[in-house]
């Protein structure tokens, strides 16, 4: 055999051989894109799960401690007073989901055959797992004996789609029409929450019906500042949990990322059963309730938060903001609007595009958005987010900012004209209202 035939046999094992550990090295490739796509639907149907029905335990502060239920059931269904009818549940803002409810129950509604003055509906309503963020835990009898809440009662509404208040879920949307303090204030029993206070129950009550729809305070029972210098509630708007992928914190005041967030809530805000370790909240002078009570190390056994985390987290970051409604916004000028927040209003340097918030810290001083610092100083970085801007349109009731204390988008943009000397004219605030609503 020649050298030139022996190179060329040699050059085509080589090639077989190269060509087959390619293909072997695409096979194994591909396994693991599988296995990472697999993983990805369960963490989203976990996460999902986790999101709408998982209590982490929380029913023993709800129900057992502050006997919730007996207030929702009413005198009449084994509990306390009047109960809650379905009329009242929706009036404070709690929300049905449209699929949960069998055909007949939907045709009932419809013909006007189902009685929404009478607390027992509201129970059939919780047997059927159909109030969002809510779980009635019932007996082999069907009396209820306690009840949970889940992250969408503030964080999931329904699109109205039946009759307003019941209709399909909208995860991640902010539940602006609940009035979590009137809620809170029917429990027979507050006196865990006035004994963390130093307070009565009268006085429980009185702060929690000031706090009004759409509202709750994370801090107060951290720092038992139920007012602001000025008299106003120290509650703050619930905040959306959709497009939160590619933002660091979650809330209006920094304290955290998503995961952490949902940590500190589940564990000291929901009352569920897990474990938490936030040192910032030993600092005393700021967290006087937090520290005594060693709310920065908290740890229950069993454990019913850790383990639900990372595919909350995952779920979570998964919900994209809702695109605006065909012609909320006139297109136009919302062009001109983009043109305005890239450059002459200078919104993008902070609300960096495609994610409207900052990469990596984004945190700012109050004086550096001109504005009071009463709130940012019970968070632990003494600073507001910069809150992402995505979905602006569908959480507009309550108003913007963390207390809403601008009432429209155009007050919002007055108000950076005047603390920035931009100089907008009025045609061009006009633009830049239109853009926001269109992102």
């Amino acid at each position: 055999m020649s050298s030139r035939t022996t190179t060329l046999a040699a050059f085509a094992v080589v090639s077989a051989l190269v060509s087959g550990l390619a293909g072997l090295a695409a096979q194994a490739e591909s396994d693991n894109d599988l296995k990472i796509i697999a993983n990805a639907r369960t963490m989203h149907s976990e996460g999902r799960e986790t999101f709408r029905f998982d209590t982490f335990g929380d029913e023993v502060f709800w129900g057992n401690t502050l006997r919730l239920h007996e207030a929702i059931a009413g005198e009449a269904n084994g509990g306390v007073g009047p109960g809650v009818s379905p009329l009242t549940a929706l009036a404070v803002g709690l929300k049905v989901d449209v699929e949960a409810l069998p055909q007949a129950v939907l045709d009932a509604l419809a013909a006007g055959e189902v009685d929404l003055e009478d607390p027992a509906t509201t129970l059939a309503l919780l047997q059927l797992n159909s109030v969002v963020g809510v779980k009635g835990l019932f007996n082999d009898s069907g009396q209820i004996e306690s009840v949970g809440i889940t992250c969408a009662l503030c964080h999931s509404t329904v699109d109205d789609s039946f009759i307003p208040g019941i209709g399909r879920r909208l995860d991640g949307w902010a539940n602006r029409d609940l009035n979590v303090g009137v809620i809170i204030s029917l429990a027979p029993d507050l006196s865990a929450i006035a004994g963390l206070l130093g307070v009565d129950q009268d006085t429980v009550r009185v702060v929690l019906n000031t706090w009004g729809p759409g509202k709750f305070d994370a801090t107060l029972l951290l720092d038992g500042k139920a007012f602001a210098p000025d008299g106003t509630s120290g509650a703050v708007l619930i905040p959306p949990a959709y497009g939160l992928a590619g933002v660091n914190l979650h809330t209006w005041t920094g304290w955290g990322s998503v995961t952490h967030w949902n940590a500190f809530v589940g564990v000291l805000e929901m009352g569920g059963q897990g474990i938490l370790y936030e040192p910032r909240l030993n600092n005393a002078a700021k967290f006087p309730i937090a520290a005594a009570n060693n709310f920065g190390n908290v740890r229950s056994d069993p454990d019913l938060v850790t383990p639900k985390l990372a595919a909350l987290q995952f779920y979570q970051l998964a919900i994209p903001a809702p695109k605006p409604p065909a012609g909320s916004f006139n297109r136009r000028a919302a062009r001109r609007g983009q043109a305005l927040f890239n450059g002459k209003a200078d919104c993008a340097r902070c609300h960096v595009p495609p994610i409207y918030t900052e990469p990596g810290w984004n945190v700012h001083m109050p004086e550096e958005i001109g504005i009071d610092g009463f709130q940012a100083q019970r968070g632990p970085e003494d600073g507001y987010r910069t809150s992402p801007l995505k979905g602006l349109w569908a959480h507009a009731k309550g108003g913007f900012f963390h207390d809403g204390r601008f009432a429209t988008l155009e007050d919002v943009v007055d108000h950076y004209d005047s603390t920035f000397g931009l100089g907008l004219s009025g045609i061009e605030k006009r633009y830049l209202v239109e853009f926001l609503k269109s992102i």
